[in-house]
């Protein structure tokens, strides 16, 4: 007998502002933009993407192709993101 998988989606399990700030914050201590961009997206999808495009200024298809993790988006694009979904960028110290 075959097992039987379902896809795993983290935007489902995204339910609170707190998540979604933690869920960022680990995501944007590994340094990976592309990871970063992946992971604003799965807030924003968590969230409703057509509202937070809305939101932000920008259209669902472009923010979509943005925060697939293959785009490039502008630091202006992921502040106007981040802005629609009540986050912010933080920065800390590394330790050295």
């Amino acid at each position: 007998m075959a097992t039987e998988t379902i896809a795993f989606d983290a935007a489902e399990l995204l339910d609170t502002p707190e998540a979604q700030a933690a869920y960022l914050s680990e995501i944007m201590a590994e340094g990976d933009a592309a990871a970063m961009a992946e992971a604003i997206g799965t807030i924003a999808r968590a969230r409703g993407m057509t509202v937070i495009a809305r939101e932000a200024g920008v259209s669902r298809v472009s923010l979509y192709r943005t925060l697939s993790g293959k785009g490039n988006p502008e630091l202006a694009t992921i502040t106007k993101v981040l802005a629609a979904m009540g986050l912010r960028l933080s920065v800390t110290p590394t330790s050295a």
